[in-house]
């Protein structure tokens, strides 16, 4: 397909988090002309747990990012899960397609980098430039490009502008502000999570495994009373670890729950060994919401395909969004590439047309799993048995260990992969 003599580039991604930075970087691999529209300017930070599962690092792999602990990347062997009155350590197995190590980086720096990686790919990534709505045809009403506002280095406000483009990538976050300018709108009955997280300084903040803490005391364990939630503790290694703490809904209704006032009421009875205390904090506890299992279809209309967290890509097993992030800009790469390639409208939308279905076949049988999960955690009772009874099992344990960080073996493996990946199969997509 041949761009018109008005378009600025084959492509705009707006948005360069995690999904919109692997889109670009993907796109100029390809040799296609990509401007990457930032609203801030790096650094800046957003709310997560700052772990990568081995999912995430073999996206990383792909798209040749360098990961040398120098440069602030933390590895990891697994996962340290305690609840039940149980502590047990789940190594990341070896697998074919998969590294045998997470990777912990704070998004301060991990952002950047991966907007830096798609920069030197051939990007053009243009900070301080915010999208302000969708540019559509008249006629049609397809999106044709963005209206922007730019804010200057010093932080006064630019000129606004309009770009064009034959095809704009969504990655703007969970509000996803193109999308539902469009109508594209959060379905309501999809799992919704709340994460709150903060940063201290540790004598563990080498800790060589991702601690998941399932069960969360305002007092003393079995004596006091149990939070909704969990929590997490990923060290990084630069002094500081990750601290935060998670809750999911089976519905995005909102809770009267105060997350903040849960995390607080958790940090004053953390293990001491961490030395969680309010001289050792280092920045705000800020809060976020993790859209989850697909909760904004269609993931493409009208020219707009949406990525990661504006197409509620966060996984309901466990709250992971960049390996699902970095996974979206490379399947949305391919698919804008192909519909490039095309000299017809039809051929055009047809290619485009078979997004959804590329990123539904990859997880939509995971996430009908995960919306089933998210239901029976809800129940406290189940919660708590599932952590008392479950935990000293260490097969079991396994297993639930690669069904919940989604690193099994889509094709072949061991019988743990292939009984995972035949449950996906049973069940409809999300």
């Amino acid at each position: 397909m041949v761009r018109s003599a008005g378009d600025d580039a084959d492509v705009i991604v707006v948005g360069a988090g995690p999904a919109g930075s692997s889109a670009a970087h993907h796109l100029a691999q390809l040799g296609h002309s990509v401007i990457l529209l930032e609203k801030a300017r790096f650094p800046r930070d957003k709310v997560c747990g700052d772990g990568l599962t081995p999912g995430a690092v073999r996206e990383l792999i792909r798209m040749g990012v360098g990961m040398d602990p120098a440069d602030g990347w933390m590895r990891n062997k697994g996962l340290r899960v305690i609840g039940g009155g149980h502590e047990i350590l789940l190594p990341w197995p070896e697998l074919p397609s998969f590294p045998s190590y997470g990777m912990a980086k704070a998004r301060t720096a991990l952002d950047e980098t991966l907007a830096r990686h798609a920069q030197r790919s051939g990007a053009d990534l243009r900070e301080g430039t915010a999208a302000t709505g969708p540019l559509r045809d008249e006629r049609s009403g397809r999106v044709t490009g963005v209206s922007v506002r730019t804010t200057n280095p010093d932080g006064s406000r630019g000129e606004d502008a309009e770009l064009h483009a034959p095809v704009v990538v969504e990655a703007g976050g969970v509000a996803a502000r193109l999308a539902t300018a469009i109508g594209v709108t959060r379905a309501e009955r999809r799992p919704m999570g709340v994460a709150v997280r903060t940063y201290f300084r540790s004598p563990r903040h080498d800790d060589e495994w991702m601690e998941s803490q399932l069960e969360l005391w305002d007092g003393p364990r079995e004596r006091s009373n149990l939070l909704p939630g969990y929590g997490w503790i990923f060290a990084l290694g630069d002094g500081t670890v990750n601290v935060g703490l998670g809750s999911v809904s089976s519905t995005a209704r909102a809770t009267r729950l105060d997350y903040k006032d849960l995390f607080r009421t958790w940090m004053r009875n953390a293990p001491e060994s961490w030395e969680f205390t309010p001289e050792n904090q280092v920045g705000e506890l800020r809060s976020a919401a993790l859209p989850m299992a697909f909760n904004r279809q269609p993931l493409y209309r009208d020219g707009l395909l949406l990525v990661g967290d504006a197409g509620g890509m966060v996984s309901p097993f466990n709250g992971e969004g960049i390996e699902y992030a970095l996974m979206s800009g490379r399947i949305a790469a391919d698919v804008v590439a192909q519909a490039l390639a095309r000299t017809s409208v039809a051929g055009r939308e047809q290619a485009l047309g078979a997004y959804p279905a590329a990123m539904k076949a990859e997880l939509g049988g995971y996430y009908t799993l995960g919306r089933g999960f998210v239901r029976l955690i809800e129940q406290p009772a189940i919660m708590r048995a599932c952590t008392r009874y479950g935990l000293p099992h260490p097969t079991l344990m396994r297993f639930v260990h690669r069904l919940l960080s989604g690193g099994y073996e889509r094709r072949g493996g061991d019988t743990m992969d292939r009984v995972i990946a035949a449950l996906t199969r049973m069940v409809p997509d999300s």
